[in-house]
């Protein structure tokens, strides 16, 4: 059993005495039907501050979120400082509006989740001090939480999914491959050696000069492409190569399609001598291929963890094979449904948290948190001990492992 991290846990008889007489009183009749632990999440990792109240049996209580994303589209990405003072001017309102939602008290809750690994330090530290000032004031354990954990479990919140499962994590910042064998069991097949798909759907948007459409001028990067996409066609004018196609690994690049996709657009520009400002009038197949490349790069490797997990036995044939597709990017559904294509040749089934759970929110720091509260790990009352971590390996690292069985895929 490999632990969420190195926090001190709180087991003595007296604490866990506490916790359990908390969990049985203060239940409005308002929540009659919602079933105690009710755990409150705190969600400052990146550019977004969240907070969420859920039940054990996946009721949302009340959640409320604060967005910076039209703010940041305006300097072309985030920048540290400045999501942190947004942080610090919205945590407060947005915690507050998250029990008026649920119609509770802060003393009516059996703990407060913070996310506090990994992500923008500036950003990390808002939530963590503003729950340890809660966790303070009204007596509660905090429970440090994983960002990309908790992505990791959010389906199970909505969905029937059951120990062990694949997942694959794909965001902004982050494409991960994992085994979840629990709420504090992770192991490590593949990552990202370079760009992760979401800053590389990002970049090439901004390549494309997409925000110049107005179809597409207040959307994010990720979204555009594919709503382009959507509307072109797959050919082969537009030729990518298969990233890391030679090695027989997990491992994620996506550097090289961003590259590749770069020097295509400058040549096309260059060919029909567009103006600066001009956007390329094939933009909507060439988007198509890009996402098209995207997609099997992330298929492929995810194939090999199938096969991979199959072999050493770590999903026994009795299990239900399962691969969760979650994290910001999962919200596309030229990727989860080509993913979803290639697993069911695997006879693995696929699942995705609902969209607008994808995306960083309060509800699945709240729920990780809840996954935890019930297995009674890395709960804390010295507040201390929790730090921030702006990077944070996601669980045992069975890269080589994987790499040293020399699997291969079609």
């Amino acid at each position: 059993m490999f632990p969420c991290g190195s926090l001190l846990i709180c087991r003595s008889i007296q604490a866990w005495s506490w916790i359990i007489s908390v969990s049985n009183s203060h239940i409005r009749p308002c929540h009659n039907n919602a079933q105690r632990p009710f755990i409150l999440g705190i969600e400052t990792s990146c550019d977004d501050s969240a907070s969420a109240i859920v039940s054990s049996d996946g009721q949302i209580l009340g959640e409320y979120i604060h967005s910076q994303q039209i703010s940041h589209l305006r300097f072309g990405g985030i920048i540290p400082p400045v999501a942190q003072d947004f942080h610090r001017k919205h945590i407060e309102n947005v915690v507050s509006q998250t029990f008026k939602n649920a119609n509770l008290s802060c003393n009516e809750i059996d703990a407060i989740a913070v996310t506090n690994r990994p992500g923008l330090p500036l950003s990390l530290l808002v939530g963590v001090r503003y729950a340890k000032f809660l966790a303070r004031k009204h007596n509660k354990p905090i429970i440090p939480i994983h960002h990309m954990q908790a992505h990791a479990l959010m389906a199970r919140m909505t969905s029937d999914i059951p120990y062990p499962y694949l997942c694959i994590l794909l965001s902004g910042g982050h494409a991960l491959l994992t085994l979840v064998k629990s709420a504090c069991e992770f192991y490590l097949l593949g990552q990202t050696l370079d760009d992760a798909p979401g800053e590389a759907l990002d970049k090439i948007a901004r390549r494309l000069k997409l925000r110049n459409l107005p179809r597409y001028n207040c959307i994010s990067g990720g979204a555009a492409i594919e709503l382009a996409a959507a509307r072109g066609q797959v050919s082969a004018k537009y030729p990518f190569p298969l990233p890391l196609s030679q090695y027989r690994d997990c491992q994620f690049s996506f550097a090289g399609l961003k590259n590749a996709a770069t020097r295509q657009i400058a040549l096309e520009e260059q060919f029909l001598d567009l103006a600066p400002d001009a956007v390329l009038p094939d933009y909507e197949n060439f988007c198509a291929n890009y996402l098209n490349a995207v997609t099997r790069h992330i298929s492929q490797r995810a194939k090999r963890a199938m096969l991979f997990v199959e072999k050493e036995s770590l999903i026994h044939p009795k299990d239900q094979k399962i691969l969760v597709i979650s994290g910001g990017v999962a919200r596309n559904d030229a990727i989860f449904n080509g993913v979803s294509e290639m697993a069911s040749t695997m006879s693995f089934k696929t699942v995705r948290p609902e969209k607008n759970l994808c995306n960083d929110n309060g509800t699945m720091i709240a729920w990780n948190g809840m996954e935890t509260f019930l297995e009674q790990r890395n709960l804390t009352v010295s507040y201390d001990n929790i730090d921030i971590f702006s990077k944070a390996s996601i669980g045992f690292d069975m890269i080589e492992k994987v790499k040293n069985k020399n699997i291969s895929t079609k």
